[in-house]
């Protein structure tokens, strides 16, 4: 797999969190998240982030946590909150950055490559979430990044 090593900034987030087995209703948390920052003005030169904040594999699916994400700047004031929308950091640092077709098939086989692409290569995976990058036209763009923190 390629990928290109990126040191990622400090974000600060507003976000919806879902609970419960991943899969099509993370999406519809997403579509929320975006009408919310259309609504905001803040979606037209926005990144997005769709943060998995566990692993399927270790956590029953039903309590398996999904944050959609839009960074916000730093003077932004988050005025009109509502109970959907939480706010929130996603730390920086060093993160491998593997673009990725953004279909459900194609980010599926990417996080079951990963895992040994980051071993082959000799990287150690940082206790910091893993999380696909959405930035710029999103709408024509077929492209989107997963992004590994790496120690």
């Amino acid at each position: 797999m390629k990928f290109k090593v990126e040191t990622l900034p400090n974000y600060r987030i507003a976000y919806m969190r879902r609970v419960g087995r991943y899969g099509p209703a993370n999406i519809e948390v997403m579509e929320k998240l975006k009408k919310w920052a259309k609504e905001k003005n803040l979606l037209k030169s926005a990144i997005l982030l769709a943060i998995p904040q566990d692993n399927p594999e270790t956590t029953l699916p039903k309590n398996c946590r999904f944050d959609a994400c839009i960074v916000i700047s730093k003077d932004h004031l988050m005025d009109g909150l509502d109970d959907s929308i939480c706010e929130g950091d996603l730390p920086g640092g060093k993160y491998l950055i593997y673009e990725v077709k953004h279909t459900a098939q194609d980010i599926q086989k990417a996080y079951a490559d990963i895992f040994p692409s980051l071993q082959s290569n000799g990287y150690k995976i940082d206790h910091k979430p893993i999380f696909e990058r959405y930035i710029g036209d999103m709408i024509n763009n077929p492209y989107c990044e997963i992004c590994v923190p790496v120690k």
